[in-house]
């Protein structure tokens, strides 16, 4: 993957896996900051895109340990799985949508100092507050990767917005994936990554306190980025799989012939009420094009029988011909088998000397049956002219 290929996509949640160097304005109640700033922020980094997942933080400038009340540990930690039926089919190509859910919680808080004036007290209260949005996961992205050369991934990274915890969330990332029609059944983990910010660290500052209220407050906050992998797995579904392994066949041009071929269940499947049937094409041609193999369970064979005209003009080689087997499943659904191709090879035309040739002992009987009956003709025409003669 290029990394100029997700830039945009991933340029929106960049931000949120840094620190913001513009201190938040807390006149209100928690809020991210504006799309200006992020975009002004965006502008002044150097970042990598995923794949790499690199990416460098920095600490805001105003940041100061010092004025710190609260260390809060704990944060987002999501989790994934997919929405609905996960069998599929080999040769498929579906989509998968993937319900992401935030479990994160607040493991603790470590006290940073002691709060003695006034001020300090209901600013270690301000920061409280704050310190309880560190669970939300900000901006999240995901990136679906498949370890199978056998199932391809067909989506770029999906944006899903934020997730507080306790919650699912509204946009689902969706991917497409491609089955290859030679993949196996089984059970096949698929990678998604989720990469996402989130609010590691609050400040606060004020320069006095009246009725509650804070004056000239100020709230820093130091936002980091989090990446988690998780396992989707999949399964490609059991099902019959046939394989011609044996073909008899005497074929010869101008001719009708027979046509036997041997299909085996390999698959792990059973099947039910199984027909073959072959497309002819030149040279042959056929009104005999399906055979009934019945029920066959994995490791199991059974014959194809078809009679096949050969075309006087047929070149003596090699031809492969197409065959297909409906069958029903173990679900009583019918299907339909990949194309099977049976090999066969046509013998010329017997030519009229070939002819005398495979019958020699034959044509030599008769000719000795011709002399002998030309030799019987003339005996008898022999004795019926000496009658003659005695007569007169």
């Amino acid at each position: 993957m290029s990394d100029s290929k997700y830039t945009k996509s991933i340029m929106i949640i960049i931000f949120l896996t840094m620190v913001l160097t513009m201190p938040a304005q807390a006149d209100t109640g928690y809020s991210l900051p504006s799309d200006g700033n992020v975009t002004a922020f965006l502008e002044s980094q150097d970042v990598s895109i995923p794949g790499s997942r690199t990416i460098t933080t920095h600490m805001p400038e105003n940041f100061n340990f010092d004025d710190n009340f609260y260390t809060t540990y704990g944060g987002p930690n999501l989790t994934a799985n997919i929405v609905g039926n996960n069998e599929f089919s080999k040769g498929e190509t579906t989509s998968l949508t993937i319900n992401l859910a935030n479990k994160g919680v607040i493991t603790g808080f470590e006290s940073e100092e002691d709060a003695l004036t006034k001020l300090e007290k209901a600013l270690q209260k301000t920061e409280m507050d704050y310190e309880t949005q560190k669970t939300t996961a900000i901006g999240i992205v995901s990136t679906l990767e498949s370890p199978h050369q056998s199932i391809k991934v067909k989506s770029s990274p999906q944006e899903s917005g934020s997730l507080p915890p306790g919650e699912e969330t509204d946009i689902p990332p969706e991917f497409t994936i491609e089955i290859e029609e030679n993949a196996k059944p089984g059970t096949y983990p698929l990678i998604l990554n989720t990469l996402y910010g989130y609010q590691k660290n609050v400040q606060v500052s004020g320069d006095n306190v009246s009725n509650g209220d804070i004056t000239n407050l100020e709230v820093g906050i130091w936002y980091d980025s989090k990446s988690q992998n998780h396992t989707i797995p999949i399964r490609i579904e059991d099902e019959a799989e046939f394989d011609v392994t044996n073909v008899s066949a005497d074929l010869r041009a101008g001719e009708e012939g027979v046509l036997t071929v041997t299909y085996e269940n390999i698959g792990n499947q059973p099947v039910k009420d199984a027909t073959v049937g072959i497309t002819a094409s030149d040279p042959f041609s056929t009104t005999d094009d399906q055979a009934f193999l019945g029920s066959l369970a994995p490791g199991e064979s059974a014959e194809g029988v078809f009679n096949l005209n050969v075309d006087q003009t047929a070149t003596s080689k090699m031809y492969a011909i197409n065959s297909e087997i409906k069958y029903e499943d173990m679900d009583g659904d019918e299907q339909i088998s990949d194309t099977q191709k049976v090999q066969v090879r046509t013998l010329p035309a017997i030519t009229l000397g070939d002819q005398l040739n495979n019958h020699i002992g034959l044509v030599y009987i008769l000719v000795l049956l011709a002399l002998i009956g030309l030799a019987i003709i003339g005996y008898m025409k022999l004795v019926r002219g000496r009658k003659r003669k005695s007569g007169e």
